[in-house]
């Protein structure tokens, strides 16, 4: 079966999308990008290509007749099983690059190594109620679960054995890039989905029969095309490198063809965009000098408030009165903050003001890349923020009146789906590479 992909290479995440030689997109994934593109790039388009085959057997299912209810609880469950056997796998080769680090460290103490092994046999023990049904994770990135859990752990362990927290955690830190590096951790999908449907003693003649086909079917990538804040670091082919502009405009018009007006709010900039009717950008504004009113801003107020990153949008919805916020710049925004904590300003109110500081930076992006016309997109990780985009529609219902604002349930992947979308335009048949 042949595909193309697009990789978006972001500052904090790196998406991939696959799509079909109809267009259809078959697979996403998603990865931290931390400061090793190539590897996020990897790990992405590998996400994405199982992402693509859980795809497939949900289609072979439906053609099967399956109830939608009943289709939907076992291709779950299958996954569920299928990431918990690749959790282990990758934690049997965090174990293994744990240890060998472990072994050459000449200060330690003899009692690391017994403590890196209690570690891990706790993180073993506690995958079944990690991947059960109803479980919740804070994160489905290895590095970021696994990296948790460790922290944990080795805080209890070091106190238990007086062994150095902070020789435990340096060693995480290094095992932790070979793990991302290796094959082995990442495993092969038969085998994972082998190990799944035994695990889940599943009988069903039509999941048996999607899961063989699926398992046996060789995915041949046409062409890639990269894009994003990394795209330069790669050694993607000549003419396979697009800008950031140019994919999340032609991204968010496939997603809603009357899309006339995209604003992108990213981890590293914030882009306003203008497309025509067939997706063709005609003028852009993009904020890339400062992270302010962007994803890293956003992610320097949650760790200064001592909150997750998640959290902030819900806070902010309980405002009751927004505080006027004098300035978004990052290096000032944590001396502010405090200040106005100091003063008695709810928390709430100070993240609402700080949410409408940043969209207005954005609608200033807008307004010199042409205004808003006919339907607007809203795309990038800060549009699942729900104070950014409550903030967002009274600001354009104020500036612009009752325009539609368009935000997909895969807002994040718009720059990934638009390198896709170049890459088979650029698609040859005749250089396919199997996967």
């Amino acid at each position: 079966m042949n595909y193309a992909v697009g990789i978006d290479l972001g500052s904090t995440t790196t998406k991939a999308v696959v799509l079909g030689e109809d267009g259809q997109v078959l697979g996403r994934g998603i990865t931290n990008s931390r400061s090793n593109y190539e590897v996020a790039c990897q790990v992405s388009l590998g996400e994405a290509l199982i992402n693509t085959r859980f795809s497939l057997i949900r289609q072979g299912l439906e053609r099967k007749g399956l109830e939608p209810a009943e289709l939907v609880r076992r291709v779950e469950k299958l996954e569920r099983a299928f990431r918990a056997e690749q959790y282990r796998s990758q934690l049997v080769v965090l174990a293994r690059e744990l240890n060998r680090f472990a072994g050459r460290l000449i200060t330690g103490g003899p009692g690391l190594r017994p403590a890196v092994t209690t570690i891990i046999t706790r993180m073993r023990e506690e995958v079944p109620a990690l991947f059960a049904d109803g479980s919740r994770r804070k994160s489905d990135f290895f590095r970021d679960l696994a990296g948790s859990r460790y922290m944990q752990l080795a805080e209890t362990e070091a106190r238990r054995s007086k062994v150095s927290f902070d020789r435990l955690l340096g060693l995480f830190d290094k095992a932790i890039l070979d793990v991302e590096n290796s094959a082995e951790a990442a495993g092969r999908f038969e085998d994972h989905m082998r190990a799944a449907t035994e695990a889940i003693g599943e009988t069903g003649r039509a999941l048996a029969d999607a899961v063989t086909r699926v398992a046996g079917l060789e995915l041949r990538q046409l062409a890639s095309v990269g894009t994003g804040y990394g795209r330069a670091r790669l050694p993607f082919p000549d003419g396979s490198i697009k800008s950031e502009i140019l994919c999340h405009g032609l991204g968010a018009h496939a997603l809603f063809p009357a899309t006339r007006t995209v604003l992108d709010i990213g981890g590293q900039d914030t882009k306003a965009i203008q497309v025509d009717a067939r997706g063709i950008v005609t003028s852009f504004q993009m904020n890339d000098r400062c992270a302010a009113g962007c994803g890293r801003y956003l992610g320097y107020i949650a760790d200064e408030m001592n909150l997750g990153l998640h959290e902030l949008g819900p806070l902010a919805c309980e405002s009751s009165q927004p505080v006027r916020i004098n300035s978004t710049c990052t290096v000032f925004a944590g001396a502010e903050l405090r200040e106005r904590l100091a003063l008695g300003e709810r928390r709430e109110d100070i993240l609402a003001g700080l949410h409408r500081a940043i969209i207005l930076r954005a609608l200033s992006l807008i307004a010199r890349s042409g205004g808003v016309t006919d339907e607007f997109t809203f795309t990038g990780g800060v549009a699942k923020n729900p104070a950014a985009v409550a903030a967002l529609r009274k600001l354009l219902d104020e500036n612009y009146g009752g325009v539609t604002m368009n935000i997909s349930d895969d807002s994040i992947y718009t720059g990934a789906l638009g390198a896709a979308l170049f890459a088979l335009r650029n698609g040859r048949s005749g250089e396919a590479v199997v996967h």
